[in-house]
């Protein structure tokens, strides 16, 4: 019996849909693009003309309402990603939601317990677990070339001296919006993969392009996740950083240290107008990377060859993703709710303890 194709309704059309899920949903064979929401097609920027094959709509409930829909995937700004998502669940479609998932943990959880209730999957896309750079990062921490992790620190520190016109810059915080939500994210994200939820944080919210404080609209924030086995996890974002190289992650651990910079090359690749399947995709120099290894016997600290891992990509999540969709069973979704809702349990965090300047306790 031939396995089941799951037709794909997209909800948006803007870098998000563009980039980050619909050349991927058309090179996953369990997947088919069926139908794509626009609300507002022009010439030079219309999902009709670029896929005439396809269904369209201009209304998102629309193409919920679609009995060939299977899966809905939510790229639209992060104010109404709750409400999507609730609506495709309960339609009876399996979702996939953009970060950042929703503004609140409790929204999550409601989320998650509709999915329970409903039987229907829902993911999110934290795909910078995918990151080559972070995949390596991983590998060294678990494979113990670094000993225990002491410090872990990660940036995504950019030199961007005009606020971005779309939701990023004009979204506050309690809408979902800021770097808190969009780059932070990505970072707490990747810290909870790696180490679970901190005992407690503290964080900082400034607006960097101005020179202040700022609790709604922040350009850059400084937090640090403290654990009770002694690691610090530092989150660090910048709009102002102008470097040639910027520092992507310091990992410190009692028998090593592992450096990165500059992001991984996915991302760059795709808006290239490059394709998951191109030869070299995801592939990335180790020149960006250094490794330092203490020996044994003598104590002192020397550099090593860092390791050459085969990049997974976000194909890997994509698979992953459409592999949960065909056993049914929740457990095999790659980013599952209830992981997004820790995450917004930290970063709830860390605008509580911006606000109070004293550290937010989360366990």
């Amino acid at each position: 019996m031939a396995s089941k194709v799951f037709n794909v309704g997209v909800v948006g059309y803007g870098l998000s849909a563009k980039v980050f899920h619909i050349p991927f949903i058309t090179t996953t064979p369990s997947l088919a693009l069926h139908s794509i929401v626009q609300r507002s097609p022009k010439p030079d920027d219309s999902a009709p003309a670029d896929y005439p094959a396809l269904k369209h709509y201009t209304d998102a409930l629309a193409l919920i309402a679609d009995p060939d829909v299977d899966v809905v995937v939510v790229t639209t700004p992060p104010d109404n990603h709750f409400d999507l998502t609730k609506r495709a669940l309960e339609a009876g479609k399996h979702v996939l939601t953009e970060k950042p998932f929703v503004p609140t943990a409790a929204e999550a959880q409601q989320l998650a317990d509709i999915s329970n209730k409903t039987g229907k999957l829902i993911c999110v896309y934290q795909n910078r677990r995918w990151d080559a750079d972070f995949l390596l990062a991983k590998h060294l921490i678990e494979q113990g070339k670094l000993g225990r992790v002491v410090e872990f620190n990660t940036h995504f520190d950019r030199y961007r001296a005009d606020a971005p016109t779309n939701w990023k810059g004009q979204l506050g915080i309690s809408r979902g919006g800021s770097a808190l939500f969009d780059l932070g994210t990505h970072l707490i994200d990747q810290a909870y993969v790696l180490f679970g939820l901190p005992q407690s944080v503290r964080g900082r919210l400034l607006n960097q392009r101005e020179g202040r404080a700022e609790f709604e609209t922040p350009d850059a924030v400084s937090a640090q996740l403290f654990y009770d086995s002694g690691l610090l996890v530092n989150v660090n974002i910048s709009a102002l950083s102008a470097e040639t190289r910027q520092l992507r992650y310091w990992v410190r651990g009692t028998k090593g240290s592992f450096r990165k910079f500059n992001l991984d090359p996915q991302e760059d690749q795709l808006r290239a107008g490059g394709k998951p399947t191109d030869t070299g995709y995801g592939v990335e120099s180790t020149n960006n990377s250094s490794l330092t290894a203490v020996d044994e016997a003598t104590g002192k600290a020397s550099e090593v060859p860092v390791p050459e891992l085969e990049p997974e990509t976000y194909r890997a999540f994509y698979s992953q993703f459409a592999n949960a969709l065909v056993s049914g069973k929740a457990e095999d979704v790659p980013v599952k709710a209830e992981q997004a809702r820790d995450v917004l349990r930290i970063i709830e965090g860390v605008l509580e303890s911006a606000k109070t300047g004293k550290d937010a306790v989360l366990a």
